[in-house]
């Protein structure tokens, strides 16, 4: 980003609503689980908060959870929704399907590895650096896309926004884990300044409202 261009544009990461997988603790990674119906009552009311952001274009993981998210904040807004396939949840090997129990039981050193934050790959998949090598292009090239104060809203994945957020914030890899993870249909929003992105709100539910007094 040089000069002026683009200030004041707004990255919102917003996470898929609540599938069953979620709620038994499951690995979900890239394996296609649906929405429940608490899911898609999540994902109806966060877009209606969400189109008050006046966002100007929707983009999408491609596994349902998120597209069918997605969809519904394209039904409030009129926006069409685009789907990458770049930006599906970190591919997680022989984990996906698995409880946290199970995966402690049967990978117990890999497991721990990864609780102590080293980099590892779960199940066989993939690095949190590789997911963010694939995502994080996508989402700043669609917001490149944005006029000045233009809105761009991404529907993705817990982990793949995570990593997305650290790799535009410029946070080194090992500190990405210190960024909380996302509730179900809740979201996160980089702006737009003088030195790049900046996260400025945080597994939000509620609209953002402007910082007052920042740093003073």
């Amino acid at each position: 980003m040089s000069g002026e261009r683009g200030r004041g544009r707004r990255i919102v990461l917003w996470r898929h609503g609540q599938t069953t997988w979620n709620v038994e603790q499951r690995f979900q990674g890239q394996t296609d689980i649906a929405l429940t119906d608490t899911g898609v009552g999540q994902a109806r009311r966060a877009a209606r908060l969400l189109a008050a952001l006046a966002p100007d274009v929707i983009i999408s993981s491609d596994l349902s959870r998120a597209a069918d998210t997605a969809a519904e904040l394209s039904v409030v807004t009129g926006l069409p929704v685009t789907h990458y396939p770049e930006l599906r949840e970190t591919y997680a090997g022989v984990w996906q399907g698995l409880t946290h129990t199970e995966i402690n039981e049967q990978f117990g050193d890999q497991y721990q590895a990864w609780r102590r934050g080293e980099p590892v790959r779960r199940g066989g998949g993939e690095l949190e650096t590789e997911v963010a090598d694939r995502a994080a292009p996508v989402v700043q090239a669609a917001a490149d896309k944005l006029d000045d104060g233009g809105v761009l809203v991404v529907v993705s994945h817990g982990g793949t926004i995570r990593t997305t957020i650290g790799r535009l914030v410029g946070l080194p890899p090992a500190t990405w884990e210190s960024l909380g993870g996302l509730t179900n249909c809740c979201w996160s929003v980089l702006g737009e300044g003088v030195r790049g992105w900046r996260l400025t709100e945080h597994n939000a539910g509620t609209l953002p409202e402007p910082v007052l007094g920042d740093d003073t």
